[in-house]
This record gives structure tokens, sequence and C-alpha cells, in this order.
């Protein structure tokens, strides 16, 4: 008889088996048992290696020893002839059978068990633990903590549940949010992937995220299911999954016991610790109220007029209903901001600050730590430049409580862009790109930033990186021509302006920068045309049709838009009606200059402001607003600004100053840079006839001229002469 017909004569095959099969089981068993107890991991460790050893003594005694009618007995004891290994075999094979059922028996239950049992209320979701600690670069010392919610599936025939689907993915990103030690991508980046099926790495790639949360919602007759997964980006690896099956009887009550549940359970595997509760903003009103608000917030995000105006009646439904629910308070606020003239809208800005400041008041009365209202607050007052230290207060409060709350910091750098702190500003837009890369804002405002110090090759940069994930996107040419301009290339501008505003013709930046462009190739019939006030007044000027200009600039006046007023004033040579209109509204210049620090209302006005002092005799006013002039630059100069209209504006100042030889060298500067114009700068500038006859000021008069037709031919018009 060979070796291998002996290990089966004595049984050894199956008591192998049958050990490896009542192990596993006994395994199942107790880890069930010591998890309840919540027992220390060792002690499932220890019970692992005892079966361990256990597994070669088992195959030595059946190979050692025979059960006999008499009892256990030594192999080499038992005469063949009285051997009874074939029974025993076969009562053994009935035993593998009976563990086998109960094994698979025990399987189907813990499968069934992990897919639709659902969860009382209180309880949270449980971590698979073994498969967190399966890798070791999934454990909280190691793991990156990062994470982006993606945007839940609707996968429901009812489109209404599209707001659930999107309510808990919300809810659960503004949660973790708050959580210092975790880094949450913005939901903008997040949102831009919804219904799209692409890879997860390159999703991570694309959020600077290591984990990516995602999930799906199903409504059938009177359940839903919702299941979610948190996926490992570098290799796909599920960290964790859950399935709950519920009754539909209040969607955004489910919606917040999964919320806090999820929550709690990403906390735990990716920083560590025991979290506080979570509570959603839906535990504080019915769901009716809630379903108002989630629709209105939606339709603020997507910064149209028409949603914006939709969103306030949602809203104003919301609050009549629950006259004590904060959150709807804070973005009905929001919303009158932004249907302000400055904004979205054409409301005057000093009546849409007086509506939207009601509201958030009224939210931060009901709940003071609403960072939605404080962002509104300190929205507000970066619309009213006399206001920027208390905006800064109300933006940083706001960031305190959410500082994934991504709108609060891009009004936090318009403020301080405004101020004249680019560098603040700079660091502020570095990090909401970090943060939120796919915010138009934020990576819109960022390349600007980089243009205006030079740094394209930054602009391109970023652009490049998230090209891929925005095809067509009318935020992303918008940018990407400000970056041509800002490198004189208008004709290569022109056509992507245009291409983004065929899907928003609306968007006001987009109508600022277009008007800027043809203004720069002479186009001053289509400024009038199609440009915003700002522009068609300056065009109309140009085309020496002032007082048409002059009842644009009045209308802006009035709202508090005074830099066309003051420069329609100063390209007409009306210096005392100018100092007459600075001197009815301030008392002196610190107080003008406090409410109008930014260049456009500021400095570059100051200059056509001290022009007319110097015009009118009056010294002491004039070398006043010389001297603002001059700090207003120092710092400007010591952020490396590169914008070749600013160093026109240098030229202008020492032109003033009686500094005609570095006037000359700052205005040859500024071409260098890519300055041009297709008009004269005597008509633009008037400070500038003093040096009209100097070579070098025909020369660079002559340059400007020849970049100017450059791009006009580029264009397909005819050249220009002045």
């Amino acid at each position: 008889m060979s070796f291998f017909e002996e290990l089966k004569r004595r049984n050894v095959f199956r008591v192998a088996i049958g050990y490896i099969i009542t192990a596993w089981l006994l395994l199942q068993v107790v880890d069930l048992v010591l998890e309840n107890i919540n027992a220390p991991d060792w002690v499932i460790q220890v019970f692992m290696l005892a079966l361990a050893v256990g597994f070669p003594l088992a195959v030595f005694f059946a190979w050692a020893f025979e059960m006999t009618p008499e009892g256990l007995k030594r192999e080499s004891e038992v005469d063949r002839a009285q051997s009874i290994t074939r029974e025993t075999g076969q009562k053994l094979n009935y035993t593998i059978i009976g563990v086998l059922v109960v094994a698979l028996g025990y399987f189907v239950w813990d499968s069934r068990k992990e897919e639709s049992e659902p969860i009382p209320p209180t309880a949270g979701l449980e971590v698979d633990a073994g498969l967190v600690e399966e890798r070791d670069q999934t454990s909280p010392e190691t793991a990156a903590k990062s994470i982006a919610v993606l945007p839940f599936v609707n996968m429901s025939s009812d489109a209404e549940q599209e707001y659930f689907s999107d309510g808990i993915s919300v809810e659960i990103l503004n949660s973790l949010a708050m959580v210092k030690e975790l880094i949450v991508a913005g939901r903008t980046s997040s949102f831009a992937f919804k219904g799209q099926n692409q890879d997860l790495r390159q999703i991570g790639e694309a959020l600077g995220v290591e984990h990516i949360l995602e999930g799906s919602v199903r409504k059938a007759g009177t359940t839903v299911r919702i299941t979610a997964q948190l996926i490992q980006v570098n290799d796909g690896f599920h960290l964790w999954s859950g399935t709950y099956d519920r009754e539909l009887k209040n969607v955004f009550a489910i919606q917040d016991e999964i919320a806090t549940a999820i929550l709690e359970q990403l906390k735990k595997a990716l920083i560590g610790f025991e979290p506080e509760t979570a509570v959603a903003a839906s535990a504080r009103t019915d769901s009716e109220v809630y379903n108002l608000y989630l629709l209105a917030r939606q339709r603020i995000y997507e910064r149209k007029r028409l949603s914006i105006e939709s969103a306030v009646e949602l809203l104003d439904k919301a609050i009549a209903k629950d006259p004590n629910y904060a959150p709807a308070y804070a973005q009905r606020g929001i919303a009158a901001l932004l249907l302000s003239r400055r904004n979205y809208g054409d409301t005057p800005l000093n009546e849409a600050g007086i509506q939207g400041m009601l509201y958030l008041e009224k939210a931060v009365e009901l709940d003071p730590n609403q960072a939605e209202a404080w962002a509104g607050i300190g929205l507000h007052h970066a619309n009213r430049p006399a206001g920027h230290l208390e905006g800064i207060e109300a933006l940083e409060k706001a960031l305190s409580i959410n500082p994934n709350l991504i709108d609060a910091s891009n009004w936090l750098q318009v403020i301080y862009s405004e101020s004249g702190d680019n560098t603040k500003a700079l660091t502020i837009l570095e990090d909401m790109v970090e943060r939120d890369p796919l915010y138009p804002p934020g990576y819109g405002n960022l390349i600007g930033a980089y243009n205006l110090i030079g740094q394209q090759e930054k602009s391109w940069a970023l652009l490049e990186r998230i090209k891929p994930f925005l095809p067509g996107d009318p935020q992303l040419l918008q940018s990407e021509a400000r970056t041509w301009i800002s490198l004189g290339e208008v004709a290569k501008a022109l056509p992507m302006l245009e291409s983004a505003l065929l899907q928003q013709p609306s968007d006001a930046v987009l109508r600022n920068i277009l008007g800027s462009a043809l203004l720069q190739t002479g186009q001053f019939e289509q400024v009038v045309e199609r440009g915003n006030p700002w522009h068609k007044a300056f065009a109309l000027s140009v085309l020496n049709r002032r007082e048409e200009a002059m009842i644009i600039a009045s209308d802006l006046a009035s709202t508090g838009l005074v830099g066309i007023m003051i420069y329609q004033l100063y390209a007409a040579d009306e210096y005392q009606k100018l100092i007459e209109f600075i001197e009815s509204r301030w008392a002196d210049l610190a107080e003008y200059e406090s409410e109008y620090p930014d260049d456009g209302d500021g400095y570059g006005s100051m200059l056509n402001i001290a022009r007319a002092y110097a015009q009118t005799g009056n010294e002491a006013s004039f070398n006043d607003a010389m001297a603002r002039v001059r700090a207003a630059h120092d710092r400007a100069i010591e952020q490396n600004i590169a914008d070749p209209f600013f160093w026109a504006d240098e030229a202008r100042y020492y032109v003033m100053a009686g500094d005609r030889d570095k006037a000359m060298d700052l205005l040859e500067q500024a071409i260098d840079k890519g300055m041009f114009f297709s008009v004269k700068f005597t008509s633009v500038w008037r400070e500038m006839e003093v040096i009209a006859g100097d070579p070098r000021f025909e020369d660079a008069q002559a340059r400007s001229l020849e970049r100017a037709n450059i791009e006009r031919v580029k264009l397909g018009l005819e050249p220009m002469t002045i």
C-alpha cells in the first residue's frame, strides 16, 4: 500500500478537512463574541495561534492513533483485520457535511446581515476592522487625512430624490469640513464629477485627496435603499461600505441619521478618535421646510440671476413656514447681496446691503454659530470698502466655524485684494485652490493674481491641471482669455470670451473683460452696444458723446460707483465740478480713501482728483492726494505688480510730480509689458499733454498704436490712425 493510500485509510485527510472547517466556524463565533464584549485584539490573536498550533497535532493524532470499540489506541497496536477505520471515515464524512452546512448557513446569514440589516437611529456603521488593519497605509498614523465626498447617485425613477441624494453628500461634506485634522475637498470640485463615470484615481488626482466617499440612493414605493462606500484612491481599495433599507416616511430624517452615522465612522477610520455626534441642518426643522431650503441652496450655487431669484422665492416660503430656521435666513441674506449690481443682479448696492443684513442678522440671532450667516455679513462689508475691517472679522469668524466654507475664503481674499494686500489675497487663493481646485472664483482669481504679478507660467500650469476636468467650461475660457490679455494677445482672447458669453450671456465679469479687450483694439461702437456701463461711458467719451457718457456716470454714482463720474469730469477738463463732486460727499480725502481704497475707484481716481486740485491751484489738497497715491503705489510695487496699466499710472504720477524723465521711463516700461491703446494717450490721460512733444513720448504712442493694429489685423479689422 502506498503512503498516499495509507493516509486515506487512516482518515488523515478527513481529519484535516474537518479541522479546518471547524476552526473557521469557531473563529467566526469567537470573533463575534469578543467584539460584543469589547475584548482586546490580543485575545483573538491568541485564539488564532492556538488553532494554528492545533492543526499539525490533529493530523499527527489521526496518523498515529485509531478509534476502536475499546477506545483510542496507537495504530501500531491495532490488528488490521479488526480495524474499523472505514466506519470511522463514514462517521467523519457525516460530521464534515454537518459542519459545512452550519458554516454555509453562518456565511449566508453574515452576508445578508452586512447588506441589509437596519441600524437603530443612534447606532453608527461598523467599519470592517480587518480591512482597515490589513493595510498598514490606511492606519490613522500613516493615512493621508484627506477626503472628497462625491454627490450620491440618484438611482430611483423619482427625479425629486435628486435633492435627497445631493443633500446627503453636502451634509456629510460640511460636517467633515469642521474637523480640523481632516482636509476635505470643496463642494464645487466634488460636484464637478456629478453624472460622470471617471476613474477614481483621476478624481483623486484632480481634487488632491487620498480617500473618496461615494454612494447611491434608490427609492422604490415606500422604501429607500442607501449605500455608501469609502475608497482609497491610490489603489481603489474599499475600506468600508454600508447599505441601509428603510421605510420612506421622512427622507430628511433618514438623511440626518445616515449622515451622522457615516460621519462618526469616517472620523474614526481616518483620524482615530471618537467624534462628537453631528447634528444635520434638517434636525432643526420639518422636511417640507428643509426641502425648500435644499432647492434654494442648490440654485444659489448656480450663481445665475434667474436661479438666485428663484431661490429667493423658495426661501421666503421656507421662512414663512418656519420663522426660526436660521439656515434659511442666512441663504436669504446672501441671495439679496448676490442680486446687487456689483454681483449678479441690478439692485442698488446700498439697498441690497440693507435688505441682506436684515436676514443675516436674524440668522445670527437664531444661531450664533451659523457660519454661512457670518460669511454673508462679510460679503456685505466686502461690497462696502469702508467696511473692510468689519468684513475681515466676520469672514474669519465664519471660517473658524467651518474652515471649508469656500465662499467665505473667496470674499475674504476680495477684501484683501481691494485693500491693496495682494500678497495676503494670493495666499488665501492658493489655499482655496488646494481645497477646492475646480471652484471657478478660486482658480479664476488665482490666475488673475498670477497674471498681475507677471507669473503667467503659473497661470498656464493651473489651467493645464484643471482643463481635463472642465472641457469647454465658460469660466475656464474666461481665465485663459485673461491670461492671453495680460500678455497683450487680445486677438487670441476675444474668441474665447465670445464662446464663454454664448454659454453665460449675463455674466457681468465676462462682459467686463470683453469690454476692456474691445476698448484696447479700438472697437468703440461694439463697446457702446455690448459693454458694461463703465466701459460704455468710457467709449462714449472717446467718441465725443459726452452727454450720453455723463448720464451713465450719474446713474452709476447714485448707486455708489463713483469712479466713472470722477473720470468723466477729469477727461472733460471739468476740474472745478470734479472738486465740488468730491467735497460734497466726503469731508476730506482720508474719508474718500477709506471708502474707495481699490485701484478702480481709489488710486486711478485719486490721480484724477490730484490733477483737478493742481489745475484749480489747491496745492495743499494736491500734495495730500499725491502722497496717498505714492503710499498706495509703493505698497503695490513691494508686491511685484507687473500689470502694465499700473505702470502707466506710475508714469502719470511722475508727470504730475514734475519728473518727466522718470515718467517717460515708466511709460516705455508699461508698453514693454504689453500696454497698448488705439487712441491718443493725451485723450485718456490729460496730464500727459505736458510731455506730448517729447520724441520718446511720440515713439511710445506710435508703438502703442502699432501693437493695437497688430491685434486688429489678427481680428480681420482695418488698421487705425489717430
